[in-house]
């Protein structure tokens, strides 16, 4: 087998190739996903997809565009991180200064006499604002006018103005303490980007692993439909040694037995491919479920890569940077971080000091008494506000529970670092064991091949029996099938070892979001 031809050398060619962005749709029915940071920017394919009515010729690296692309389930996926900066937006708009207004009119009505009424109308209209900083001070500004008018006397028009400023000096004074919140939801945002670069790179992995599935079932198929045809040789063979009378007839039962051996392993391999087709469709193609069917076309053989594979402690230490569970991980501590910084305020007694600022101005006319309030006779307070539960249990409740947590989760990370080690290192035995299978079952399925060749010419000379050859032929048969198997297997434990270490999205030239670790 080339190497010219592996899944290796194809993707390596691809990740030389200019990089083109295909932005991915996150809506049935569209082709594209406008993404507010960071986009999946897929590889440019080395060679167009060729389909026609009736077949689809797909390379590996081109089945994995196409599941990128139309893949149904990452289209739902790709939403998550939309979603979740929807929340950093919510907490952003705590400290978004806030406008409200009223207006009112009232009419009271006095006897003057038993005769007649005076009716004294009153219109007043307010408008207010304030905003809150993430240093814990708070405006409040406030802008008031009133006009009273009766029919004995000219409308009188009364204007204030207010400006109160509070500022907390212990309980939600830190900045860092009123950006709790906002930088959970981004550090929210961060992790959920994370787990959409593990279900792209999961995808990634389980498109190649079926990719290669149908490669298997493929050549399955053809070596089982080769020993059909040799299999129905040998029987129109021995039919014909009958007839001349070279051999007994007692050897035709074994001839015939093993034809109806191949027809049913024919019919199982069929049946396997058809399953193996089906289950890539659903990745790259889910619209031809429904559909057409095209046949498929592979263009990539299973080959074995020549990598040299290094020692486990650099795979280690990629995977300690790339996996996105490992990131996810690490940013919860950091949410844990912030909420002890939260909770350890909330221990503290609430003590706010304030002072307000206010003016008022009358005239006969709102303009004028707008211009009154000129700020020479202001009318001024200040003072503290203090507030404290006397035991303050709630607050001590918290601080405890997000010690705990936070105790928690970094006992957890330093576990998850343990089983990512064992995983890193558990994948690479199996890429090493399936590698040395390779060369094993190419062993013995030569050695089968001279056994077959062997056992035919003893059986022409009349020193064999149907039954030995045919036995012969099935242990080449077994011997070609696992020689197969374990190609495939030692590219699906490639593939595996990738996807373990958070290396597989790079590797394939595919840029998803989270790609940067966090430590």
């Amino acid at each position: 087998m080339s190497h010219k031809t592996t899944d290796t050398s194809r993707l390596q060619r691809m990740g030389l190739a200019k990089q083109t962005a295909i932005l991915l749709t996150c809506t049935a029915g569209l082709t594209t996903l406008i993404w507010a940071r960071d986009p999946i920017n897929l590889p440019a394919p080395a060679d167009p997809v060729h389909m026609s009515a009736t077949s689809l010729e797909i390379s590996l690296g081109q089945s994995v565009l196409m599941a990128l692309t139309n893949n149904r389930s990452l289209r739902v996926q790709c939403m998550t991180p939309e979603v979740q900066r929807t929340f950093e937006a919510e907490q952003r708009a705590v400290f978004d200064p806030i406008l409200a207004g009223n207006a009112a009119f009232e009419r009271n009505y006095s006897a003057t006499n038993q005769l007649s009424r005076d009716a004294e109308d009153t219109v007043s209209g307010s408008i207010a604002a304030s905003q809150l900083f993430p240093t814990g001070t708070r405006l409040d500004l406030l802008l008031n006018s009133t006009r009273d008018s009766n029919d004995r006397r000219p409308s009188v028009y009364a204007s204030e103005a207010e400006l109160a400023i509070t500022q907390a000096l212990l309980q939600g004074r830190p900045r860092a303490v009123n950006l709790v919140r906002l930088q959970q939801a981004r550090i929210e945002t961060t992790i959920s980007e994370y787990e959409l670069r593990g279900y792209t790179e999961k995808l990634v992995a389980d498109t190649e692993r079926a990719y290669w599935e149908c490669a298997l079932a493929r050549r399955r198929v053809a070596i089982v439909e080769k020993s059909m045809t040799l299999a129905e040789q040998q029987l129109h063979e021995v039919e014909q040694r009958i007839k001349v009378g070279n051999l007994p007839e007692t050897e035709l039962a074994a001839a015939q037995a093993e034809v109806a051996s191949r027809k049913e392993a024919l019919i199982n391999t069929r049946s396997n491919l058809a399953k193996a087709d089906l289950q890539l469709l659903l990745f790259i193609a889910p619209h031809m479920l429904a559909g057409p069917r095209a046949k498929l076309l592979l263009l990539t053989e299973p080959a074995v890569p020549d990598v040299d594979w290094g020692p486990v402690a650099a795979h280690v230490a990629i995977a300690l940077q790339m996996r996105p569970d490992v990131n996810q991980a690490f940013l919860k501590i950091q949410s844990g971080d912030l909420e002890l910084v939260k909770t350890r305020n909330g221990l503290l007694p609430k003590l706010d000091v304030f002072i307000t600022l206010g003016d008022t101005g009358y005239a006969r006319s709102f303009g004028n008494s707008v211009s009154e309030i000129d700020g020479q006779d202001l009318n001024t307070s200040t003072g503290v506000a203090f507030e404290f539960p006397i035991h303050n249990r709630a607050a001590k409740a918290s601080h405890q529970r997000a010690q705990f947590t936070r105790e928690q989760m970094a006992e957890a990370f330093r576990n998850l670092d343990d089983l990512v080690r064992v995983d890193v290192e558990t994948g690479l035995i199996e890429v090493h064991r399936t590698r040395e299978q390779v060369t094993a079952t190419a062993i013995t399925r030569f050695l089968q091949e001279e056994k077959m060749r062997a056992e035919t010419v003893k059986f022409n000379v009349g020193r064999s029996t149907a039954l030995l050859v045919a036995q012969a032929q099935r242990d080449l048969l077994l011997s070609q099938v696992a020689e197969v198997d374990t190609v495939v297997h030692h590219l699906q434990a490639v593939v595996d070892l990738f996807r373990i270490e958070g290396s597989l999205l790079e590797r394939r030239g595919v840029t998803a979001p989270g790609r940067q670790p966090n430590r």
